[in-house]
């Protein structure tokens, strides 16, 4: 069954650019001076890693692009290549945004804005952590029966990653170290 964006995103619902919404992921994470983004697919230990942060550096690209309306309250990852692209251009729109006011976003959704860092752990890692959030603590994303469309979201990664000269890691313990001592560096 074809689902129409009335359907998606309930209606005539825009998605914004709210300084509301950004003062309150700005006053709950650290505010640095140089914001950026690690893309990572569905299944990388993205939220295990922001829940265990001892200095909330990082925020959860999917709880401010759920915030911004960019991302519809619905499992919209199922609805098809035409909303996906959609979600990922709204999203793109809000984390330029967010790196522009010094956040540290880590999510799964981008269309054409280059990361500063990807992560793509092995494939067996990969589903693996699928495998163990679904069984114990689903929160959202893809499930087990979903690992085709997890497949060819890596493949379109990795691809940008290549023709954009994206660092591409293995881990996001390792993307977000990457990026930690680009900030050192960066002595803004």
């Amino acid at each position: 069954m074809k689902h129409g964006r009335e359907d998606i995103f309930g209606g005539p619902n825009f998605f914004q650019k709210n300084e509301e919404i950004y003062n309150k992921f700005l006053n709950e994470s650290v505010h640095h001076s140089l914001g950026f983004f690690i893309l990572a697919p569905s299944g990388t230990g993205k939220t295990h890693f922001i829940v265990r942060q001892e200095e909330k550096n990082w925020i959860d690209g999917d709880t401010l692009w759920i915030s911004t309306k960019a991302h519809p309250d619905t499992d919209w990852w199922t609805k098809g290549p035409e909303i996906i692209k959609e979600v990922d251009a709204r999203s793109d729109v809000i984390t330029q945004e967010a790196k522009r006011l010094g956040l540290w976003v880590l999510g799964a959704s981008n269309n054409w804005l280059r990361p500063d860092a990807v992560v793509l752990p092995p494939w067996d890692t990969n589903v693996a952590y699928i495998k163990h959030r679904q069984e114990n603590n689903y929160d959202g994303g893809l499930k087990t029966d979903q690992l085709a469309q997890l497949e060819a979201h890596r493949l379109e990664i990795e691809d940008m990653a290549k023709q954009k000269n994206v660092p591409i890691f293995e881990s996001v313990e390792k993307a977000t170290s990457y990026i930690e001592e680009l900030y050192k560096q960066s002595n803004i």
